[in-house]
């Protein structure tokens, strides 16, 4: 299992748009293969940050099979334009 990592900087004053359109979004991740689940938590410091959270079988799952496919262009039509800057996306595998 492969764990990506996203922190999402949402411009002031869209939170509630981000949140609403995430939903949305929400469906075309879960229609990829080697998807597995996803999270998206909420800053208690800085209510535009978010964390995000999915779950992938493989890396390959994500780089390749949802970054390259139909799905992937309606998430970033949804939500690409919310993030200031853009985040940074990072993968772990567990070791313990």
């Amino acid at each position: 299992m492969i764990l990506e990592s996203a922190m999402l900087q949402v411009t002031q004053g869209d939170t509630d748009s981000f949140e609403q359109d995430f939903k949305v979004a929400s469906a075309y991740i879960t229609s990829i293969p080697g998807y597995i689940d996803h999270e998206l938590h909420k800053c208690l410091e800085n209510e535009t940050d978010y964390l995000l959270l999915v779950r992938w079988e493989t890396l390959e799952a994500h780089t390749e099979g949802f970054r390259q496919s139909d799905a992937y262009l309606e998430w970033k039509r949804l939500l690409h334009h919310y993030y200031n800057p853009f985040p940074k996306v990072k993968h772990f595998t567990r070791i313990i």
